[in-house]
């Protein structure tokens, strides 16, 4: 496997990883490759050092060249830029979150939450025993099936995205 750090053409960085360097040319010209922050299919690799493995850890740091471990670097070097943040979600996707996130707010102000009492209160309203209102609350696969064999308009609400996943 090969870890490319590859750049949109608005300048957002990422990595991502590929079987080989024929795989990342194809899956580039498929379009398949495409920016996590904006989505943008014109994507190019930028230069970065290889990651070769070593064969000398056996014989310990004595082995390898350079200066000792606890040495400073020189004052003329740059300090390294900061890490930039990686995208996980592209912005459709955060934006697809936000909508879910804003209609379940939007339910729970507006609505009469019944709880496990849902199909029984749907029920009631539908056959006219209790006043028509705005109501949500809980009701498992048979209930909800049952509900929707007799008429009554039902619909499953889409549950809030995890802001850690």
């Amino acid at each position: 496997m090969i870890r490319y750090a590859l750049a949109c053409e608005t300048g957002h960085e990422f990595e991502s990883w590929f079987p080989g360097s024929a795989d990342f040319e194809a899956q580039r010209a498929r379009g398949l490759v495409t920016c996590p922050v904006c989505d943008s299919p014109k994507v190019a690799k930028q230069i970065m050092a290889p990651s070769v493995a070593r064969t000398d850890k056996a014989a310990g740091r004595a082995a390898m060249p350079g200066p000792p471990p606890d040495a400073q670097p020189e004052a003329s070097s740059p300090p390294a830029p900061p890490a930039q943040p990686m995208a996980v979600f592209s912005e459709r996707e955060r934006e697809m979150r936000a909508m879910v996130k804003a209609f379940r707010e939007h339910v729970a102000r507006n609505a009469d939450y019944v709880g496990q009492s849902f199909a029984d209160e749907a029920r009631k309203m539908h056959y006219g025993e209790t006043e028509h209102r705005s109501i949500y609350g809980e009701a498992n696969l048979v209930e909800a099936k049952e509900l929707l064999e007799e008429g009554i308009e039902v619909h499953p609400l889409p549950p809030v995205p995890d802001e850690r996943n």
